[in-house]
């Protein structure tokens, strides 16, 4: 039972009752049940979370893990809310066709990427998963269940809210007049409704592809590198990790270069031989570890570089459960051209106080990367949070976001006024008030509390 009390950041929560329906009329059911009766709902979903999301504070967990059907077409996919996202891609693969968002997380459930607007190493290219939404339904906290298309705009009236200049951003509801109901559910965080079915656009599987993960004896010479890959043709992933990242994964790949101050990953989609040739070129002039990079073609290739990127986050879980403490970790981005000023600001800060104790790493093709800080006591838990608070607000004076892929959840809630007004806040809240009267679903995410008490 406790799994479904706690996500990957190690929040932990409580509830009176722990639903799992085993198709979607028993889980409108319990919605109305819990709707007359009062009683809190918060969805569960794989656990993978980073923010609490999913985590109950009291009344009902209810688990959509049995809702999990898989169904591949051409060009798009039905899945249940419950479905994993490791499964879509495999399923899709043997249809010659691909789900373009790509969470590190593979075990996610796609009702919980959804929910936050997951995205992944692939964004650079290919964007959010609001993008490959075609379909949703969605189950209300009253019974009523909706099944809206692309395109389809809501039905009340809402104003234009604040949105950031970074590529990327999941914070509160992204409201605009005449806006999708597909936009409005995703990204809410499971506080509007329920995500029971989603279809799903899927692309055909390129043709070859090149992946590289190149190592440089400088962080300045990994970020020059990043700013002039930026543009290269069919390239649909730009990631990056610091030195400290690489150290707490070394002893998991012993043929790391030891001269590695930072590395970039890339993945681009071959055309031609001139495609792949380029690559020498560009390792010259960025004055790369060239001959200690790893490149690679194959299957087995991707697969490998793709467990390299994965055990970056699996060892810092890790670490977090082993200090027994929260995690901190940052999920800001930022307008592209401000990416070397954010971060700039992240390594200043950091010296100043969590020194040895920290990793970088993440999209940064999309001025999005990870800061991860390690407290080893009570004192330094408050001061990483104090950290934090500054990274959002500087993230906003940038023009960026306070949440770019994770959503706020219950444990960064307290963003939201760093970069909403009152006034947009009460907006959001009217709209949750509309369609959750008595404010009972996924409560604690993104707000506090409800701004009224409606009778239960």
């Amino acid at each position: 039972m406790w799994d479904y009390l706690e996500d990957a950041s190690n929040y932990k929560g409580f509830a009176e009752k722990i639903q799992i329906p085993q198709n979607e009329a028993e889980l409108i059911a319990m919605l109305t049940e819990a709707q007359a009766s009062g009683i809190p709902v918060t969805i569960a979903g794989a656990g993978s979370g980073l923010t609490g999301g999913r985590v109950p504070e009291g009344g009902w967990s209810i688990s959509l893990e049995k809702l999990n059907s898989i169904e591949i077409r051409d060009g798009s996919a039905v899945c249940g809310a419950g479905a994993i996202l490791r499964d879509l891609h495999a399923a899709a693969r043997k249809t010659g066709q691909f789900y373009p968002p790509d969470p590190t997380e593979t075990m996610a459930a796609i009702g919980g990427t959804i929910s936050c607007n997951s995205s992944g190493s692939r964004s650079f290219l290919y964007g959010a998963t609001r993008r490959w939404i075609l379909r949703l339904r969605v189950a209300l906290m009253d019974g009523r269940v909706i099944d809206v298309r692309r395109g389809e705009a809501i039905d009340f009236e809402v104003p234009a809210v604040y949105k950031p200049a970074s590529s990327k951003h999941s914070a509160g509801y992204p409201l605009a007049p005449g806006m999708d109901w597909i936009d409005l559910f995703t990204g809410s965080e499971g506080t509007l409704g329920v995500v029971i079915e989603a279809e799903l656009k899927l692309l055909p599987l390129p043709k070859e592809l090149l992946n590289g993960i190149v190592f440089f004896s400088s962080d300045e010479d990994a970020i020059n590198a990043v700013e002039a890959w930026r543009h290269v043709p069919g390239l649909r992933m730009l990631e990056y990790a610091d030195q400290a990242s690489l150290e707490l994964i070394r002893a998991k790949y012993d043929d790391l270069p030891r001269q590695a101050a930072a590395c970039v990953i890339v993945e681009q989609i071959l055309e031609d031989d001139s495609a792949l040739d380029a690559w020498e070129e560009r390792l010259t002039a960025q004055k790369a570890l060239a001959e200690q990079s790893w490149f690679g073609s194959t299957e087995a290739d991707r697969e490998r570089f793709r467990l390299f990127r994965h055990s970056l986050a699996e060892h810092v879980i890790a670490l977090v459960r082993q200090l027994g403490f929260p995690k901190l970790g940052s999920d800001f981005s930022v307008p592209v051209e401000k990416n070397r000023e954010m971060m700039a600001y992240y390594r200043n800060r950091i010296a100043s106080g969590f020194g040895g104790r920290s990793v970088i790493f993440g999209h940064i093709g999309d001025a999005h990367v990870h800061v991860n800080l390690f407290p080893g006591n009570d004192e330094q838990v408050a001061e990483g949070k104090k950290l934090m608070q500054d990274f959002a607000a500087k993230s906003v004076e940038l023009g960026g976001t306070i949440a770019a892929e994770h959503g706020l959840g219950k444990r960064k809630r307290d963003f939201l006024p760093l970069m909403f007004s009152p006034a947009e806040i009460a907006a959001m809240q009217a709209v949750k008030l509309r369609l959750d009267p008595k404010w009972l679903l996924g409560r604690g995410n993104l707000f506090p509390t409800s701004p009224v008490h409606p009778a239960a």
